[in-house]
């Protein structure tokens, strides 16, 4: 079976990997459910390229997975935001950092890099929470990440990198 072929299966996982079947897609909404909302941020925290990304949010919007908001006019500049068929993605990427914090190789007496707690109990998420009132699926709406000083510290290198590297990239301002 190709690829392109892969959407019209009768396989509700081959479906769904039609929509998110590759690391860049979750990686977005990784992001969006951290709080990254803008382009730029999705795009430091990725290493992403400028076109890829563009074109992962292109087909995440024309799938309804996400939205976007305007937030200036000149020069147009989105926002962009997990729809509620997005978030129910929320309890995939959960159960991925389960899996990752257990298979990833990682000193097991370290502190996790990324925690969720509960907003409204302030408990400590394991990998197949439901939501806290049981009757939705499960999404980092009702949750906050709780980052690691050394996750934060990667993320903030990232960040940082990013920025030199438009600077310096485009236009040589040093």
């Amino acid at each position: 079976m190709r690829w392109d072929d892969i959407g019209f299966s009768l396989c509700p996982i081959a479906r769904s990997l039609a929509v998110v079947g590759d690391r860049w897609t979750l990686l977005i909404l990784r992001e969006l459910g951290m709080g990254m909302h803008r382009f730029e941020e999705v795009q430091a925290q990725t290493g992403m390229s400028s076109h890829l990304l563009s074109t992962r949010l292109k087909r995440l919007k024309a799938e309804g997975v996400i939205e976007w908001h305007l937030y200036s006019a000149k020069p147009a500049r989105y926002e962009y935001a997990a729809t509620t068929k997005g978030k129910e993605l929320d309890a995939v990427l959960l159960a991925l950092q389960a899996w990752g914090q257990k298979w990833g190789d990682f000193d097991p007496q370290a502190e996790p890099s990324l925690t969720w707690v509960l907003k409204e109990t302030g408990q400590q998420i394991g990998p197949f929470l439901k939501s806290p009132s049981g009757d939705k699926p499960f999404t980092f709406d009702d949750a906050t990440p709780v980052i690691s000083a050394a996750f934060q510290a990667e993320r903030e290198a990232r960040r940082l990198a990013f920025l030199a590297f438009r600077r310096d990239g485009r236009g040589g301002r040093k």
